[in-house]
């Protein structure tokens, strides 16, 4: 498990709900890889109304506009680590919006901070 407190640096991914990389959603991708380079830790958040780019006001509101929300995709890990990933980045998010954010760690543990057997993927078994 990576440990990490103190200064910091937040990669936030903002794409659409409905965008994919290889017919799998874009932000589940984004995710893998951040795990597969060690980053400390990911997560997804889905928004309930926005607009980009395009302009388009996308909302959960109306049937019609919500099939394709926001999803904000957060990564925070050491300034040198996020960097790194960044060129990983390039080749998935070809429309969105990438931002970096300075930000302190105060308290990274896992639940119940218990050291246990993970499988391939990452995942810890009950």
């Amino acid at each position: 498990m990576t440990r990490l407190t103190g200064r910091a640096l937040r990669l936030t991914v903002f794409v659409g709900e409905n965008d994919t990389w290889h017919h799998k959603p874009l932000y589940s991708e984004i995710v893998h890889r951040a795990h597969a380079a060690g980053l400390a830790g990911a997560s997804v958040f889905r928004g309930v109304e926005g607009f980009g780019a395009s302009s388009l006001i996308h909302t959960s509101r109306l049937l019609s506009l919500s099939e394709d929300l926001p999803v904000a995709v957060v990564i925070v890990d050491t300034e040198p680590r996020v960097r790194a990933f960044l060129p990983r980045l390039d080749e998935l998010v070809t429309e969105g919006l990438v931002t970096l954010d300075d930000c302190e760690v105060i308290r990274y543990t896992a639940r119940g901070d218990i050291q246990g057997e993970t499988d391939a993927k990452g995942k810890r078994s009950l």
